[in-house]
């Protein structure tokens, strides 16, 4: 069984591939692929592990041999599923690789944000510490969690662990109903929660149902000192009057570690607003890549090699 990775720079350097490679006959190793380069690396594969590649109609049709294709994520939207379908190529995602990972970089985001670490970070780089009359700086009101109420949209695994960790600083925490299925859902509906909330964290798809679920008009509605949190997709919060809300007071915080376009080549107005004088994150869609759950990737990738073998 021959076996090719079109993206192995997308695990990261430092992930051992040694389980792939010990399970399949060949294993070829590309750093980087564009689709371009994706029908003549897969000649003769069985089997294309693929991470961001786009796997389109065209390629697919061009490769009789290729019977499998494992993603490296749970997402799948960069293969054309319906053309493998047709051509018998099956298609394995991985999930639920990276939930300690993200939740811990979730929380982070909240605890920043709640303690305007971005705001007095600042201020000490401009020396305004060392010119305060008393000991300490207090310029910016901070948010204690204990007691406030976190509301998450998306009660997955994900959404769980992150429930646990707002409860371990003694948070009162609200599941949202799924968003598009309000009226079959036994809990309340984000846009009734979300008014009541001192911090919002969304861990649900993007989906039609979920496109701009943040919007300006929701934003209104919050606390002023609300917080919100995407560690979901981009484009689920509407970006441009999330920010909007920031600059004028209307929101307490935002950290974002996702955009509706990456990476972002063209720039994006959160990145811009980065030099203002905001409670503003932004990080890199990195908050799945601590080592623990990239090479969890690799041993879920070789269960679903194993599982597909065997079926």
């Amino acid at each position: 069984m021959k076996a090719v990775i079109l993206d192995a720079d997308s695990l990261g350097h430092d992930i051992d591939l040694t389980p792939v490679r010990d399970y399949v006959d060949t294993l070829e190793v590309h750093s980087l692929t564009t689709t371009e380069q994706s029908t003549e690396r897969l000649a003769g594969a069985r089997v294309a592990i693929v991470n961001k590649v786009v796997l389109d109609a065209a390629t697919l049709e061009a490769l009789p041999e290729l019977r499998l294709i494992c993603v490296l994520a749970t997402g799948t939207n960069n293969i054309d599923m319906a053309a493998a379908e047709r051509l018998g190529i099956e298609v394995r995602n991985v999930s639920a690789y990276g939930t300690a990972s993200v939740a811990q970089h979730t929380l982070m985001l909240i605890l920043a944000l709640a303690n305007r670490l971005p705001l007095y970070q600042q201020d000490v780089r401009n020396d305004l510490w060392n010119q305060s009359p008393i000991f300490c700086l207090m310029d910016h009101r901070t948010l204690q969690l204990e007691g406030k109420h976190l509301v998450i949209v998306g009660q997955g695994e994900l959404g769980f662990k992150v429930a646990q960790l707002g409860e371990a600083f003694d948070m009162r925490v609200s599941f949202a109903a799924r968003p598009g299925n309000e009226a079959n859902d036994s809990r309340r509906g984000f846009h009734e929660l979300a008014p009541e909330a001192d911090v919002i964290s969304l861990h649900c798809p993007f989906t039609e149902a979920t496109r701009h679920l943040v919007d300006a008009e929701l934003l209104e509605k919050f606390k002023p000192g609300a917080l919100l949190i995407n560690c979901a997709r981009g484009g689920i919060i509407d970006e441009q009057a999330a920010l909007t809300a920031l600059r004028n007071g209307r929101l307490g915080g935002l950290g974002v570690d996702v955009l509706p376009k990456e990476p972002p080549r063209d720039g994006h107005p959160l990145l811009d607003a980065l030099a203002e004088p905001l409670n503003l994150i932004v990080t890199p869609h990195n908050a799945w890549i601590t080592p623990e759950a990239r090479q969890r990737i690799v041993s879920l990738t070789v269960d679903n090699l194993r599982t597909w073998q065997a079926s």
